[in-house]
């Protein structure tokens, strides 16, 4: 979807239209959460401090956002993307990979698909999306922000190794600020020179994700759609537009934090044994401090004083310009673990 929670808000919200919108606090240490192409012509963007977002675009006009409104049109969205296939995997409210290799319609191009389920979105919701259509994943989403907003970018099989070859190294998903200038370092600048680099080299540079970026800049993502992904953790995050270093004004947000990731975690009906605190001090260096326990809370006071503990586990290195919460070994991941016991016992029942 195309700056979606902006967009729901010029939706609902006519005088809206055609006016720079940001979603989020616009008090002193608010953050936007999404904001309207005519305000991204100014440079405000996402996780953006409101500070600087509207010094950026002195008209910027702050809305509080409205997420149940959001999940609500999500699940209109989503019941057009079932209308063709079963194989949708959602990322977040706005966005899903769709496998249409085999679909509902017996539509064999899945250029076409992509146009009537944009059309479908556009007449049902009033808004616009964009899409990305390739062989793999990470081609698709690549190419989804080729065209946007409102339109759509098909990588042909055969144009596939030029596309990449071709494209600017920070259009690559997954090359955030940080990596892509440790690329700038090493001169990679783009899919080409990336193509260039041994994996031992890209290995060596970047750890696990070198052979990750090895593998996608020659077209080899085997990453399927999964309409059944089984959550493995669930957090939230906060980034201060100012550097805090009194641990006061840490734990006031990360009680804000426990309180979203409880919401969050009442809605998802699911609890978890591991608490996992994620630092990211001034400099940008990150650091995460763990602590399980025996038995699986969702309660955002049990969260709280763990996360508490993790904060005083040590001295702070630095200021901190980000704090978040995250909850792991759910009790989503029994029922994984008795399907993966039942296929062993399979196995065993065959083998013997």
């Amino acid at each position: 979807m195309d700056a979606f929670y902006a967009s729901v808000e010029q939706l609902d919200n006519p005088e809206l239209r055609g006016k720079a919108v940001a979603v989020g606090g616009s008090s002193q240490r608010g953050v936007v959460s999404a904001a309207s192409y005519e305000a991204r012509k100014f440079g405000v963007r996402s996780a953006m401090s409101s500070v600087l977002a509207k010094r950026n675009c002195p008209d910027l006009i702050f809305v509080k956002p409205r997420f149940e409104r959001y999940r609500e049109i999500s699940q209109m969205i989503r019941k057009i993307f079932f209308e063709y296939t079963d194989l949708v995997e959602p990322l977040s409210l706005d966005e899903a990979y769709l496998d249409v290799t085999e679909n509902k319609k017996g539509n064999p191009s899945a250029t076409l698909i992509a146009k009537e389920i944009r059309q479908q979105i556009k007449e049902k919701t009033g808004l616009n999306a964009s899409a990305g259509i390739s062989i793999n994943k990470f081609i698709a989403k690549v190419a989804s922000d080729i065209n946007k907003p409102n339109g759509q970018k098909t990588v042909d099989p055969e144009d596939v190794i030029s596309f990449l070859e071709d494209l600017d190294i920070r259009k690559f998903y997954g090359v955030g600020k940080v990596t892509a200038e440790k690329m700038y370092r090493l001169g990679i600048f783009t899919g080409n020179d990336l193509k260039m680099k041994s994996e031992e080299f890209l290995t060596k540079n970047f750890g696990k994700s070198g052979i990750h970026f090895y593998n996608v800049v020659r077209g080899v993502h085997n990453s399927e759609v999964k309409p059944h992904r089984i959550r493995k953790s669930l957090g939230a995050e906060r980034t201060f537009n100012e550097n805090i270093s009194s641990e006061v004004f840490m734990l006031e947000r990360l009680e804000n934090i426990a309180e979203e990731i409880e919401r969050r975690l009442k809605k998802s009906k699911v609890a978890g044994k591991t608490v996992t605190l994620k630092i990211k001090y001034s400099d940008f260096t990150l650091q995460t401090r763990s602590k399980t326990i025996s038995y699986y809370i969702s309660d955002k006071d049990l969260i709280l004083e763990l996360a508490k503990d993790l904060l005083y586990q040590e001295k702070m290195k630095n200021s901190v310009r980000l704090l978040g919460i995250s909850l792991s070994n759910l009790n989503t991941e029994k029922n994984e673990d008795k399907e993966e016991q039942k296929e062993i016992l399979v196995q065993l029942k065959f083998k013997f």
